[in-house]
């Protein structure tokens, strides 16, 4: 049979009786032949709750202070629960062993709290599986040159599990979370939303860049780079479920746009509350300006989205663009001490009260007027337009976030979302 991963979320492994069902669920694949390799995030809020010991130690310094810290720290959870998960499994009859991600080990950069993935060495991981055993393996986490711990930034158990896949060379990477696939929207913004049987490593891409929650854009990418076949399905249904109707459940990842699948101008709507615009006013219009600004950002390890650069005027500028909320501050003080001397410009502006909206789709490549459909559905609803982002696939726009539902609503109406395709 065939070498599976399967990657459970922090609400799957939510309590003791969550756990010993992710175990009886496991052991049925294995029993069923396969060789299983698990990847478990931290139990729900274990993360939060350890980050917040840590706040309050040290409440007035920036987290960047204690990066390495805090990646011992956040690293514990998920330790907690491969343990915790290999201890049911045995209970349940099935040999099995856990593995913090440096025990494996996965080499990763230095970049503490969002580190990177460089390589992964499976030999212990395979004399385990041909030993008859369920491998265990912290998910978030690995190891630096210097033998630190580091761990991947939020929702990196996804990455991990996608990672280990690819290494592997896995037949496919389920990733078990607390909803049942990926939906056209957030069923709980637009209750109408219809769950995708299929969808497009694509499409799967820029819905998890534009704000999409289910799975976390780095794993998407790594399984687009190493063609690992993915599913996103739920822990949540009965542990004993027919294994072919589990195998077939959820919505496939698909790396190939064939006839079968759901062929729609736009598949989905994804929103974004996480994002903060930064304007950097009066900046002189010359070259290089832009490398001046985003390279200080970029240097930060803080990522950058959406980018505009206004019409020039009198020889002066304005130049937005626009990073994780979280980012915000730290941004704000990294150009007024740095940039902003060194450009001349006249001051640094944030906003935190805006949201991302983007449309997406395969379908759009072959239809003209789907943003200006777009456009003028968020006009109808009086919503205004900050910024513009577009791909072949997808266009996004930066709106106020009081007004993010109401334009998720809108644009899954107007794009016939809540219609179920033929």
């Amino acid at each position: 049979m065939a070498l599976i991963v399967h990657k459970y979320g922090g609400t799957s492994m939510g309590s003791t009786e969550r756990i010993r069902n992710v175990a009886k669920r496991v052991a049925k694949w294995a029993r069923a032949g396969h060789q299983m390799v698990v990847v478990p995030s931290a139990m729900s809020g274990e993360t939060n709750r350890l980050l917040g010991l840590a706040k309050e130690l040290a409440p007035a310094k920036a987290d960047s202070a204690y990066s390495r810290e805090l990646d011992m720290l956040a690293a514990t959870g998920e330790q907690a629960s491969s343990a915790l998960l290999a201890i049911a499994l045995q209970a349940e009859g099935m040999q099995s062993v856990s593995y913090a991600g440096w025990q494996v080990p996965i080499r990763t950069n230095d970049a503490y709290t969002k580190a990177r993935i460089e390589s992964i060495d499976d030999a212990k991981v395979r004399a385990d599986l041909a030993a008859g055993k369920v491998v265990i393996v912290t998910g978030f986490q690995g190891m630096d040159d210097n033998g630190n711990i580091t761990t991947l930034g939020r929702g990196g158990s996804d990455t991990s599990a996608v990672a280990v896949a690819a290494a592997m060379k896995a037949a496919e990477c389920l990733i078990y979370t607390d909803v049942d696939g990926v939906y056209t929207t957030d069923p709980r913004v637009v209750p109408e939303a219809r769950r995708l049987h299929t969808v497009s490593f694509e499409e799967m891409l820029e819905m998890a860049s534009m704000g999409s929650k289910v799975l976390q854009i780095r794993s998407v990418e790594f399984a687009g780079k190493y063609k690992v076949p993915l599913r996103v399905l739920s822990s949540f249904t009965p542990w004993d479920i027919d294994l072919n109707e589990e195998a077939q459940s959820g919505t496939l990842i698909t790396f190939e746009e064939d006839e079968q699948m759901e062929q729609a101008i736009v598949s989905g709507i994804a929103f974004n509350r996480d994002e903060a615009k930064i304007s950097v006013l009066g900046v002189p219009d010359k070259p290089g300006i832009a490398y001046q600004i985003l390279g200080a950002v970029a240097d930060a390890n803080i990522e950058v989205d959406m980018i505009i650069q206004n019409i020039s005027k009198d020889g002066k500028t304005d130049f937005s663009f626009t990073v994780n909320r979280a980012d915000h501050a730290k941004t704000i003080d990294l150009l007024k001490d740095k940039v902003l001397p060194a450009l001349g410009a006249q001051e640094v502006q944030g906003d935190t009260r805006i949201a991302k909206v983007s449309i997406v789709g395969i379908g759009m490549r072959s239809h003209v007027g789907v943003a200006s459909k777009m456009f003028r559905s968020l006009s109808e609803e009086g919503i205004n337009i900050q910024m513009i982002s577009t791909s072949e696939i997808k266009t996004s726009v930066v709106i106020d976030e009081k007004y993010m539902e109401l334009a998720v609503r809108a644009l899954h109406k107007a794009f016939d979302l809540d219609q179920a395709k033929a």
